[in-house]
């Protein structure tokens, strides 16, 4: 199951929580259900906002460590190999 991030517009507190792609969370009350935490002082209807985030970034610098060097035994000039910058 995919995890996102939620913003409670009304204690500003982000918070994550795994679910299916398909549901749905709008309130403060259902996020805190579906993570079975109170809901505190912040009242159950209180609008929540999924929040953009990314993937994993991984470095080309790192891509390289690993890969295999060229048959010459260092990496071609031109970049033909594609293990050159």
């Amino acid at each position: 199951m995919p995890t996102y991030d939620y913003v409670c517009e009304t204690n500003g507190q982000v918070v994550e929580v795994k679910h299916r792609m398909s549901e749905t969370l709008l309130t403060w009350g259902e996020l805190c259900k579906k993570l079975g935490i109170e809901t505190g002082d912040t009242p159950g209807n209180a609008p929540v906002k999924k929040l953009a985030t990314g993937g994993q970034v991984v470095k080309s610098s790192s891509l390289r460590e690993s890969a295999p060097p060229c048959a010459s035994g260092t990496c071609c000039g031109g970049g033909m190999c594609g293990l050159g910058d």
